[in-house]
């Protein structure tokens, strides 16, 4: 299951505009630059692994450009470490695609494959390393056998080393909540986030905006803050501000205090050291279930409006599972009771 980062980034990138936008503004590639935003249909990438078992962190979207279709690959990478074999992964993973395509009847005429962009979006602190080219992974092949061998290469979106100044002088909504990621607090409240309320009064649009609170409040509960934000008043744009100032130092507390606590109960037993580790890895899973909890109840309430006593008392008592599964119903569900699922309604 997705972590709420994760969740985050799905929502954003459940809008074409935004895919339109990282395509054509964070890779060299431009060719959807005139492409209508019609032209864009998403793509259920349940077809990956052949037990028909989702990769929560895939994005595939089909774009029509003529009479011809290509694909784009989204895979959302935000594991602390990197994946020396990911070219190996992508491999696989567009190999499934066009193999499903196959069997949905999905070709054209011609009966040819589709192209398909593979795109990496990663987040994590680490430098990338890893190749971006299969063949960097393989034995130098004997001459007679260098024909056959596997190729595939993918793009890499490196957004912790993005260039600030090129995001600055980018007017894109993508490149601003970027910034509003790898910004300090002081840049957040006083040019981001004023240029972020801007931006959506001059070209409001509801489910982008609601998907963009979405992912605000998963970036908030990443710093330790779990109480939910919206764009309805300046007022409480500008509390958001001030409090991303303090969300840093807070979390960090928060996750010491907690680690010294784990540390004390057990570290005759085990050791101090190793005690403090795992006190602080509770926390974070503490915090993380918080987190989601927070996320979800916000966008319930700003869907639904006030929500009963039985979808309270189910949200406080839900695992971090459920609570992440209900997080992405929640996005376009069109009740309540969808969003629980089927035992909900006959509850």
């Amino acid at each position: 299951m997705p972590a709420h980062h994760d969740l985050g980034y799905r929502s954003l990138f459940a809008h074409p505009e935004m895919v339109r936008e990282l395509v054509t503004q964070f890779t060299p590639f431009k060719l959807f630059g005139n492409v209508a935003l019609s032209c864009f249909e998403p793509v259920d990438p349940v077809y990956v692994g052949e037990r028909l078992a989702a990769r929560q962190n895939d994005i595939v979207w089909r774009v029509r450009m003529g009479e011809q279709c290509l694909y784009v690959y989204i895979l959302l990478e935000f594991q602390s470490g990197v994946d020396r074999w990911m070219a190996l992964r992508m491999q696989n993973y567009v190999g499934l695609l066009c193999q499903n395509l196959v069997k949905q009847h999905q070709l054209p005429p011609s009966l040819l494959l589709p192209p398909v962009l593979p795109l990496v979006f990663y987040n994590g602190a680490p430098d990338w390393s890893a190749n971006t080219d299969l063949a960097e992974l393989l034995m130098d092949a004997p001459p007679e056998l260098a024909p056959f061998q596997p190729s595939q290469r993918y793009v890499l979106i490196d957004q912790q080393r993005l260039e600030p100044a090129a995001l600055e002088a980018n007017a894109t909504l993508l490149a601003l909540l970027f910034r509003m990621e790898l910004s300090s607090a002081s840049e957040i409240r006083d040019k981001v986030l004023p240029a972020l309320l801007t931006w959506f009064r001059d070209a409001p649009q509801a489910s982008l905006m609601r998907s963009v609170e979405v992912w605000l409040q998963s970036l908030a509960s990443r710093r330790g803050e779990t109480q939910p934000f919206t764009f309805e008043n300046t007022k409480e744009a500008t509390d958001m501000g001030r409090q991303f100032a303090s969300w840093s130092e807070e979390f960090e507390y928060i996750g010491f205090q907690k680690g010294n606590e784990k540390g004390r109960a057990e570290g005759e037993a085990k050791g101090r050291a190793e005690g403090l580790e795992e006190g602080r890895a509770e926390g974070r899973e503490e915090g993380q279930v918080s987190a989601l909890r927070g996320v979800l109840t916000h966008l319930l309430r700003k869907r639904f409006g006030d929500l009963p006593e039985t979808a309270t008392q189910r949200i406080a008592g839900a695992t971090q599972a459920e609570l992440e599964q209900w997080c992405e119903r929640s996005i376009d569900a069109p009740s309540l009771q969808a969003v629980f699922g089927a035992e909900a309604a006959s509850a």
